[in-house]
């Protein structure tokens, strides 16, 4: 139970100080802090609600135990710092120092997307053959399995920082299996490894890293991209060219280290680049082509040209300089690219190049800040954030542990006084407030496994890990909803995709939820389902309070509204034994549930 009220005209406290100056402790802060050392509670009843184990003894009343405050602000941490925890997890972090809490997370093991995606490849596989099926004609990995592999990494796991950097930084260098990577899994998991390795890595590794992977040359088309030929009207592509400046690492305009514009003199914002500049940077992403063939009947070696349906996604592309663009290029700020050197020389100083940039800092600070935090951080945040990016404490720059943490120790996520600031927060994406559900509940998987083909909330919400329509991402992090926000000049990224069709149908989804039991479940054979496991709640559901209070701390944090918690609390105590028989528990919590999954209070990060 997590509040028992005591009936105070049923109970007398008699408080006695004992005053002892050799041993007891002074304490400036108010009783009922937890602070009683040398105070004797004496109370004439020890409250206790029938049907209920736990006891509301007189010693409650002062040494602070079962208030929820410090809980509420732990769980409100974690879904900033993950996706959410369990009750247990939560009682666990509520006890550490967030700052330890950070640098035990940075300690965790390196989980490797790839090979969890062959493993359950495997097994998916072995559970085809064990039901009667021919091996032969189980094929794959193809995108369930993607989505098996990424729901396994971030359901059971203790990493939940990392993967929750890594969804982030997924959304910022986006590749997808939507149209040209459609069920190339392997690749796919394996670009996805490349955030989880270097969401605490340094930023210049990570975007080298992401410039050579072969699903973002077929993504953004600079895979088997060859130098000019001028007799044949061939010219490199620009795609990659352009997005690796504009999205992955300095934005449009010029900006200072708060992320606000640099202006010129007539009070104009000052462009990052040009068309000739993204000309100059396309010449450098040219002569990449295969690294390495998964097996096939036509060809033995890689060599540049040949098709995508061949090339082993997991390796890094390889650089043919025969098709590289010779000569120097002409980059941002007066910088020069030398004539003479390799293909991978070119890229690497390329990449540097912009990883030095001053605008690489803000820009990067303000779109992880709105991920993981708030919509509108501060010009003093995003300073803040990237000054940790500009220099660790040793003075390395890019250091993305530096960054995490800054982001998530500053006063502007910790200080209560932001939550009620009404121009604070953030709307979280529906698929974010789906993972969060799955993460708080207790859980039931006949197998052990936590595969979720995710195939109803991509349907009803657009949303999917790996699974944006546009390089873009889902939203724009300058999105401006008409109205109120607008107005005041704000931003809402994730309203761009909160319409009359993705919030009612993320309604209905959390009602079949509910309505089913089923969290997660998967194209393979029965027993692979993980189902809602509601024992404990059903137990909690006696007392309609104590429900509601354990799902505050769970899923709201403590931000229910005395409004939101009135009509819940008036909902679930007319579901009684006398209307509903001996269901009336379950059917308190399916509405206690459903009522706080689709109330402001649950989708508004605060």
């Amino acid at each position: 139970m997590e509040k028992l009220y005591l009936n105070h005209s049923r109970i007398l406290i008699l408080l006695i100080f004992l005053f002892n100056i050799s041993q007891a402790q002074v304490y400036e802060d108010y009783i009922g802090a937890g602070h009683s050392e040398g105070i004797t509670v004496t109370t004439s009843d020890n409250h206790s609600l029938w049907g209920w184990e736990e006891i509301a003894s007189g010693e409650k009343t002062l040494n602070g135990n079962g208030l929820d405050a410090k809980l509420m602000e732990t769980s409100r941490f974690l879904v900033q710092a993950g996706f959410g925890a369990d009750m247990n997890y939560i009682r666990t972090v509520s006890e550490m120092d967030f700052e330890d809490w950070i640098d035990d997370q940075f300690e965790k093991s390196l989980p490797v997307m790839t090979d969890t995606l062959w493993d359950i490849f495997d097994r998916s596989r072995q559970m085809f053959i064990d039901s009667g099926g021919d091996s032969a004609d189980y094929l794959g990995p193809f995108n369930h399995h993607l989505m098996y592999a990424w729901w396994q990494l971030n359901m059971p796991n203790e990493d939940l920082l990392r993967q929750r950097v890594a969804l982030s930084l997924s959304e910022i260098m986006v590749v997808s299996f939507r149209d040209v990577l459609s069920d190339f899994a392997p690749g796919l998991a394996n670009y996805y490894d490349i955030m989880i390795r270097n969401a605490f890595g340094n930023f210049e590794d990570m975007l080298l890293e992401v410039a050579l992977h072969p699903a973002m040359g077929v993504y953004l088309s600079h895979f088997n991209n060859p130098k000019a030929i001028l007799a044949e009207n061939i010219h490199p592509d620009e795609n990659f060219a352009r997005e690796i400046m504009q999205l992955f690492s300095i934005g449009l305009f010029e900006l200072n280290q708060d992320g606000t514009h640099i202006t010129d003199g007539q009070g104009n914002d000052i462009p990052t680049y040009t068309n000739a500049d993204i000309k100059e940077f396309a010449k450098i992403f040219t002569g990449l082509g295969p690294g390495a063939l998964i097996e096939n009947e036509w060809v033995d070696d890689p060599e540049f040209g040949l098709p995508k349906w061949i090339t082993d996604m997991t390796v890094p592309m390889a650089m043919y300089d025969d098709w590289h663009q010779q000569g120097e290029k002409y980059l941002l700020n007066d910088f020069v690219i030398p004539n003479g050197q390799t293909g991978m020389q070119d890229i690497e100083m390329t990449v540097n190049h912009l990883f030095m940039h001053e605008n690489v800092g803000p820009f990067i600070a303000r779109r992880l800040i709105q991920s993981m935090v708030k919509s509108n951080p501060t010009p003093e945040y995003i300073s803040r954030v990237a000054a940790a990016f500009n220099s660790n404490e040793t003075g390395e720059r890019g250091d993305m542990k530096a960054v995490v943490k800054a982001i998530l120790l500053d006063d502007e996520a910790r200080s209560c006084n932001w939550v009620n600031n009404e121009t604070q927060g953030k709307l979280r994406e529906p698929m974010q407030r789906y993972f969060h559900f799955c993460r708080a509940m207790d859980k039931i998987s006949t197998f052990g496994v936590y595969w979720n083909v995710g195939y109803e909330l991509f349907q009803q919400t657009g949303q999917s890990p790996l699974g944006s329509p546009t390089v873009f991402n889902f939203f724009l992090p300058d999105y401006q909803p008409n109205g109120p926000i607008a107005e005041q000049g704000l931003f809402a990224p994730e309203f761009q995709i909160h319409n009359s069709q993705t919030s009612i149908s993320y309604v209905n989804l959390i009602d079949d939820v509910l309505w089913y039991g089923v969290l997660m479940d998967t194209w393979e054979s029965l027993g692979t389902t993980v189902f809602l496991d509601k024992s404990e709640l059903i137990n909690l559901a006696k007392d309609p309070q104590v429900l509601v209070n354990r799902l505050d701390v769970l899923l709201t944090h403590g931000m229910l509204t005395n409004e939101t918690r009135n009509i819940i609390e008036t909902a679930l105590s007319s579901m009684t034994h006398e209307n509903l028989w001996s269901y009336y528990l379950e059917y308190r919590v399916n509405m206690a549930l459903y009522l706080i999954m689709i109330s402001p209070d649950y989708a508004i990060q605060k």
